[in-house]
């Protein structure tokens, strides 16, 4: 019997100053494709299989299986998928740090291939998917510990460097798409028409608002939806129906349920007890 023991030099090295944001798989299909948009963090994309083009800064490079793009924080970008072998690709929004090539140490965007390594780089990209999945106890830790492994692992290759990046403050972001929900709450809106209008990554875009308003933004466009609602119910004799067309709402029904939701009331209870209130207030006048 032989034992080999190997010690563990201690190290007083800090961790990577990075926070993971999101995690996200996506598949190019006759029904989904990207648009330009840009983001306050940096994103990892590493391509799993097809072909494509990246396109930035009025370049188009073209990508393909095992590629690793980085792109830093601020730069507008959008991927066009070939329609032979389609784009799929995991991606990682991460906030902390930004990265630049040695050869090109002002790129606002880097390309590296890791065909050879992309095993071991898939094994941890999967346990990270598999932990957002699942959500189990301590999922958050667990995934921000797998990336930062995943990242020191990267940089054994020493073909890019890191830099530290202060955390943007995204207010006006929020004001934009406040603003833009209070003049277009009557049209059709969703997430990802948000997203386009304010340039912005849709799932960043949906984890800083409701961190910084405390609700999501199509619960914002509701609420604004319903504030407008209960003026028309007070002040107007409009049928339940072309009220809840007028503020946006899909149908009745949605409206209904959506006024309940947040008054307690249904609309027409809403404007009963009001009309009420008025006669009370016109009759001590």
């Amino acid at each position: 019997m032989s034992n080999e023991i190997y010690e563990v030099p201690q190290t007083n090295r800090n961790h990577p100053p990075v926070r993971v944001l999101y995690v996200t798989r996506s598949k190019y299909d006759k029904d989904w494709h990207s648009t330009n948009h840009t983001h306050h963090f940096t994103e990892l994309l590493f391509i799993t299989k097809g072909n494509g083009t990246f396109i930035f800064a009025n370049k188009e490079v073209s990508v393909k299986e095992y590629d690793l793009i980085i792109i830093n924080p601020n730069v507008e970008h959008t991927e066009k998928s070939t329609a032979k072998d389609p784009l799929e690709y995991i991606a990682i929004g991460i906030e902390g740090l930004s990265f630049s090539s040695p050869d090109h140490p002002n790129s606002l965007v880097s390309f590296y291939n890791f065909k050879q390594e992309h095993g071991s780089y898939l094994f941890f990209l999967d346990l990270i998917l598999k932990e957002v999945q699942n959500q189990k106890e301590n999922y958050e830790l667990i995934i921000q510990n797998i990336f930062e492994i995943l990242l020191l692992t990267m940089m054994r290759k020493k073909t890019f460097t890191i830099e530290k990046t202060s955390t943007q403050k995204i207010n006006k972001d929020i004001a934009f798409i406040k603003n833009y929900i209070k003049q277009h709450f009557r049209e059709d809106i969703n997430l990802d028409i948000l997203a386009e209008a304010s340039h912005m990554n849709k799932y960043y875009l949906a984890h800083s608002f409701k961190k910084s308003v405390g609700i999501s933004p199509i619960e914002y466009l509701i609420q604004t939806r319903i504030r407008e609602s209960k003026i028309l119910l007070e002040t107007t004799n409009y049928p339940i129906s072309n009220i809840s067309t007028n503020t946006g709402f899909s149908s009745q029904s949605f409206f209904s349920q959506s006024f309940k939701r947040v008054t307690m009331q249904s609309p027409s209870q809403y404007r009963k007890s009001k009309t009420k209130k008025n006669q009370r207030v016109e009759k001590k006048a």
